[in-house]
């Protein structure tokens, strides 16, 4: 069933800085509602990529199943047009290709990083498949065993590392990603990227294996709260699913 919101003078804004230094398809024009303008939105299930390699990550929730901390028109914006369109251009990339049958670890190992539209794309990709797949409506408040031990092994406590994790958010200049991996050496750390860039890229400045992204571009948070990004990663803290992220850290781990 679809569900109509009113929306009071909203306005989605895209960081014009990002816009000018990308040459492939990135930002998605999405008509902007009026004040007062009656906005229908659709349901996560009505959204399919096109034919290809890589499917959506099912969002098991409607988009408006996070409010108050992040707003439906955001969850389904975000969703249905940007990671749509990832997903589309990367099919569209791949097919026809060498890479196309392999496992998207694979691609990136064979990724020749000076392709930027596939690696853009295919970066995009795999972080928002991430970022959707760790959220969920009633999140728990710490995670448990084996993650939490390790998280208390390499950050002292659960809330030091979120601490350090809220303030990695903020030395991200203009888009990008905030992360949690397992390095090289089996320990957990935080790192940053830019754009659509990952911990498992070639040349990555701090290489390993992500298990938790926040995704810190402009239009997972513009909406609800402008230029305050730290209140927003705040609020995504309230709805990680912190058993995805355990099953990530256990696939992390394992030789």
């Amino acid at each position: 069933m679809k569900k109509c919101v009113l929306l009071w003078g909203c306005f989605l804004i895209i960081s014009s800085a990002s816009c000018k230094r990308k040459k492939y398809t990135e930002v998605v024009e999405v008509p902007l509602p009026s004040k007062e303008q009656k906005v229908t939105l659709g349901v996560p299930d009505d959204v399919k990529a096109q034919e290809g390699a890589f499917e959506l990550v099912k969002l098991p929730f409607g988009y408006d199943a996070l409010q108050p901390d992040i707003d439906a028109l955001t969850m389904e914006t975000h969703y249905s047009k940007h990671y749509l369109t990832y997903t589309n251009n990367l099919n569209q990339l791949l097919s026809g290709t060498d890479l196309e049958p392999l496992p998207i670890t694979e691609i990136f190992k064979k990724l020749d990083i000076s392709n930027v539209d596939l690696k853009n794309n295919l970066g995009g990709y795999y972080n928002h498949s991430l970022y959707f797949d760790i959220l969920t409506p009633k999140g728990q408040a710490q995670p448990k065993d084996s993650l939490a031990a390790t998280i208390d092994r390499d950050f002292g406590s659960f809330d030091s590392f979120k601490n350090q994790f809220i303030d990695a958010t903020g030395k991200v200049f203009g888009s990008g990603w905030t992360w949690l991996i397992v390095n090289k050496s089996g320990k957990l750390e935080i790192t940053n990227t830019v754009n659509q860039d990952n911990p498992l890229m070639p040349r990555a400045e701090v290489p390993g294996k992500p298990i938790l992204g926040i995704d810190l571009w402009e239009h997972a948070y513009y909406l609800e709260y402008q230029n305050r990004r730290k209140k927003y990663v705040e609020s995504v803290f309230k709805h990680i699913n912190w058993d995805k992220v355990a099953e990530k850290f256990e696939e992390a781990i394992t030789p």
